[in-house]
């Protein structure tokens, strides 16, 4: 059994190079799945608003769902280092109503650090958590709980300007206390700029090859969604597996082939014989008029 990945093992990667792989996860079964495989980070990410509840944004998804899907994943994957998205609405309206919904994320779900999508006028609640002893990782570029904003899901850092204000947002995060970083969808020279002057793990999400790591929607490579960024590499298509399982189950039932005998419990010939017994006498079933 591989030793449980740590906040440690992640700042290590900086320094060795070692590039770390990232999976969102939701869920017990998928968690168990992917520690067996060898992933060392998952992000419980809200996303799962989109790939779990059909929902077109991450906007609808809330603490009460994150915190409980974050629970799932830490029990399917205890070696895992788990990080979890802190929804939209959780964290915004102060420090005070961020603090709590964090502590409780925390306590509840026992996550090992929180991503908060940010902007300048979160520092002091960045602040506020890594004084607690909160690991935070601060999350710049394209923020899907900002798309309204931003003006759709379209990659950031277009610009100089653009690409600056980046830059700028994830060194004042660092210096705020964020424990890692995460950039979405910039160009390579952007996250470059960022992993040079700041001295935190740098996650990458279509941000290019220099990130210490790298984050994927699992859905998006595994075929399991419509359509996927132009980041996301092709891991498998298991959505044509699953159909055709499925379609044989279908099958089976309808065809009459499903249940057959090797599929029903036995009673015992003597209990058999006595129930058959028992229901052949009016008074047994009396209570059943």
């Amino acid at each position: 059994m591989n030793p449980k990945f740590t906040l440690n093992d992640l700042r290590q990667a900086r320094l060795t190079g070692r590039k770390v792989p990232v999976l969102t996860c939701y869920d017990y079964t998928m968690a168990g799945f992917m520690q067996r495989a060898g992933v060392p980070v998952l992000l419980v990410g809200d996303s799962a608003a989109n790939v779990i509840l059909g929902h077109d944004s991450t906007i609808p998804v809330s603490l009460d769902f994150m915190i409980e899907i974050a629970g799932a994943v830490r029990r399917g994957a205890p070696d895992a280092l788990i990080i979890a998205d802190m929804p939209f609405g959780s964290y915004q309206a102060s420090t005070e109503q961020g603090s709590a919904n964090v502590f409780s994320m925390i306590q509840r779900s026992r996550c090992d650090m929180v991503k908060l999508e940010v902007n300048e006028s979160q520092s002091d609640l960045v602040r506020r958590l890594a004084d607690a002893g909160v690991a935070v990782m601060a999350h710049v570029g394209l923020r899907p709980q900002s798309v309204g904003l931003l003006g759709g899901y379209r990659f950031q850092g277009r610009t100089s300007e653009e690409a600056l204000e980046i830059v700028a947002l994830a060194l004042h995060m660092e210096e705020s206390g964020a424990a890692a970083l995460l950039v979405e969808a910039t160009p390579p020279q952007v996250a470059k700029a960022i992993l040079d002057r700041t001295s935190v793990p740098v996650i990458g999400c279509g941000a290019g090859p220099a990130c210490h790591g790298h984050v994927i929607v699992t859905h998006d490579a595994i075929g399991w969604t419509a359509a996927a960024p132009k980041f996301v590499p092709v891991l498998g298509d298991l959505a044509t597996p699953m159909i055709d399982a499925l379609k044989r189950y279908v099958q089976q039932v309808a065809g009459g082939e499903y249940p057959a005998e090797k599929h029903a419990y036995s009673m015992k010939t003597q209990e058999s014989e006595k129930f058959a017994e028992a229901l052949l006498t009016p008074r047994v079933l009396a209570n059943d008029r």
